[in-house]
């Protein structure tokens, strides 16, 4: 029996065909229509239908580059099932280089949204009903908030064994069992029934070379792993993903000028010296001390603290220095002025 046509914003798109689809968002001040571009590849073989977004927040670029990586891939020609890549979700956002649409609402607490609501609302519920609602997985790519930076991690429901195992297939070295927040895509999706995962990695308003690098394969990772694509040849996996037991942020004892001590991935213990907080001559240095062992995965980028605001990130886990090493070798892996080798499956 063949196929039949995937059908998105009134539009459809044949078995072995792949098209561009603009959703209509609106118009500007100046009556200039806003859409969100949606590029679906629908593959001549039945299989799972998997949607990748990005940039939920206006200024998380690092997804952007992902997807266009990612549809730029040879090997989508022979993929199984759907592909719905998102590239920009918040349009708006990206416009005005901001986390947030105009109304100045979180979009990313706002699902699932609704037709007659507040812009956000609507933004919304335009995803929800024409791609999450035709999903069966989802990967929504992220970054740390403007002026932090995060190690590249997948956030999941690690309760669900299925979810748990494209987690793990992603490929990032760390993995957070983290609570569902109310009116987050994710939330809303995993209360459809669609598994999804969330990719955080570098800084806002940047590109992170280690971090798109990481997410492009990752992404292709779990579509492997769910049969959309053919496995990749057999070589041994250099590191493997760590699962947190838990988090906790260290926050600024005093404000002042921040010298950070140790970066991203670092791998520290309970009561180390992790930087120092100062006035701008350095006098009556307040230090920056770890609350316990763990690694850093995320960290502020700005030399300026108020008393109070999060500074550091760390991540616990049963064995530290098995973390340690899985961060230290996907470092090792992602390192763009390292020489791994060519992918036969990537453009050229």
């Amino acid at each position: 029996m063949a196929r039949s046509a995937f059908r998105i914003g009134g539009d459809s798109v044949a078995p072995g065909k792949r098209k561009t689809i603009h959703l209509p968002l609106g118009h500007l001040y100046t009556h200039n229509p806003i859409t969100m571009p949606v590029h679906v590849i629908h593959g001549r073989r039945d299989g799972p239908r998997l949607f990748v977004s990005a940039a939920v927040h206006g200024d998380e670029l690092n997804g952007i580059e992902i997807i266009r990586r990612l549809l730029a891939r040879r090997n989508l020609q022979r993929l199984r099932g759907t592909l719905i890549a998102v590239p920009i979700v918040n349009v708006l956002g990206v416009v005005n280089m901001s986390r947030y649409l105009p109304d100045r609402r979180d979009l990313n607490r706002n699902f699932p949204g609704s037709e007659r609501g507040s812009l956000a609302a609507r933004v919304a519920n335009v995803f929800m009903k024409e791609v999450v609602s035709q999903a069966d997985y989802g990967i929504d790519l992220h970054t740390a908030a403007i002026h932090r930076s995060n190690l590249p991690q997948i956030r999941a429901n690690l309760d669900d064994d299925k979810t748990r195992e494209l987690a793990e297939a992603f490929g990032a070295p760390v993995i957070i069992k983290t609570e569902l927040r109310e009116g987050s895509l994710r939330e809303v999706a995993s209360q459809s029934g669609i598994r999804t995962l969330l990719y955080e990695a570098g800084e806002a308003l940047r590109f992170d070379e280690v971090s798109i690098r990481a997410g492009e394969r990752g992404v292709t990772n779990v579509m492997r792993s769910l049969g959309m694509l053919p496995p990749a040849r057999a070589r041994k996996r250099r590191h493997e993903p760590v699962v947190a037991r838990a988090s906790q942020w260290v926050r600024a004892p005093a404000s002042g000028i921040a010298r950070m001590k140790v970066g991203l991935g670092s791998h520290v213990k309970k009561d180390q010296v992790l930087g120092r907080i100062a006035d701008p001559f350095g006098d009556a240095a307040t230090q920056v001390t770890a609350p316990c062992s763990g690694v850093i995965i995320g960290r502020s980028e700005v030399p300026l603290a108020y008393e109070g605001e999060a500074v550091f990130h760390i991540a616990r886990f049963e064995s530290v220095k098995e973390a340690a090493a899985s961060v230290e070798e996907f470092q090792s892996t992602w390192d763009p002025d390292q020489n791994h080798g060519s992918d036969d499956s990537a453009p050229r």
